[in-house]
């Protein structure tokens, strides 16, 4: 099948609005004889001539009349296309895909999306929530945060801030079995443990002096969700490795307390995850932007030093 020759069609849509080949060669920007040719492709086509040519006027012919009006309806819904596909490129409206892990979403995205809606009413945020590590491509997700040590792969990362995973306990918990003075230690002690992290029942740190340490921990609570951590800590059931973003305030407020704050977990940090492709629609740029600059400054850096 052959197409439509569109450009030529536009071409015989501009020639026939001015009355001219000049004319419409200089308002589109091409050359005489450019115009000239797409008028005659047309015309051999449709087998019958379209303008009436004399040295003093140009004329359409009753097939040249017959076929404007469809030729400039057809360039109307193309100039409209291209102006509202290039609105829904280049504006910030539609609906963007987020996920992010279930804890972190909760506690930061709910207070921060009605801001956002604020300066752009007219994108829809389709959020998504979980701690497992989605597959951001595959399942048609436009960004993800993603709170880890990332991995190699074909993803944008964006590097927000630092989040820094500690050791903490109850003051009643440490009153009653004592603070763990190395890791070693921590073989003795009650772990409260949250299963999506890679080490799971192996608690793995670092000391700038005695180098790494990985010691295998159990107790009497193994979890996928780090806010059902929290009230098993404050009871004093047990110590938990928490990132500081869900145990800052507790930490300010002395319902929990650090153990072996000279050993520290190995770095992980908070990232903006996109597919491969830098070219993103406006909308998702507009709420890249928005979280960029709201969880760079992180409110929890202030009491772990991230």
């Amino acid at each position: 099948m052959k197409l439509p020759d569109f450009e030529a069609w536009a071409v015989f849509a501009k020639v026939a609005e001015l009355g001219s080949f000049v004319g419409a060669a200089t308002e589109l920007g091409l050359s005489k004889a450019t115009v000239s040719k797409a008028v005659g492709r047309l015309e051999a086509r449709l087998g019958a001539g379209l303008f009436h040519r004399t040295s003093r006027r140009l004329s359409l012919t009753d097939s040249g009349r017959a076929a404007l009006e469809r030729a400039t309806h057809m360039v109307a819904e193309g100039e409209a296309l291209e102006a509202e596909a290039a609105a829904q490129s280049s504006g910030p409206r539609g609906v963007v895909r987020l996920a992010a892990p279930m804890s972190f979403g909760i506690a930061y995205l709910g207070d921060a999306l009605p801001e956002f809606f604020n300066l752009y009413p007219e994108i829809t945020v389709e959020l998504s929530l979980s701690d497992a590590i989605v597959d951001i491509v595959d399942e048609g997700f436009d960004l993800a945060l993603r709170i880890s040590a990332l991995e190699d792969s074909s993803l944008l990362a964006r590097r927000l801030c630092g989040v820094r995973v500690m050791l903490v306990g109850s003051p009643a918990y440490f009153d009653r079995r004592g603070r763990p003075g190395h890791p070693k230690d921590l073989s003795n002690h009650s772990a409260l443990v949250y299963t999506n992290s890679r080490s799971r029942d192996v608690w793995r740190f670092e000391h700038p002096a005695q180098g790494q340490y990985a010691v295998g921990v159990s107790g009497p609570l193994r979890v996928n969700n780090a806010d059902i951590l929290r009230p098993a800590l404050l009871a004093g059931l047990g110590l938990a490795m928490q990132p500081d973003f869900m145990v800052w305030r507790d930490l300010a407020e002395g319902r929990l307390e650090v153990a072996l704050a000279e050993w520290s977990a190995p770095p992980i940090a908070l990232h903006l995850v996109t597919p491969p492709s830098p070219i993103r629609p406006a909308r998702v740029e507009a709420l890249i932007g928005f979280l960029g600059k709201r969880l760079a400054k992180a409110p929890w850096a202030a009491v772990s030093g991230a």
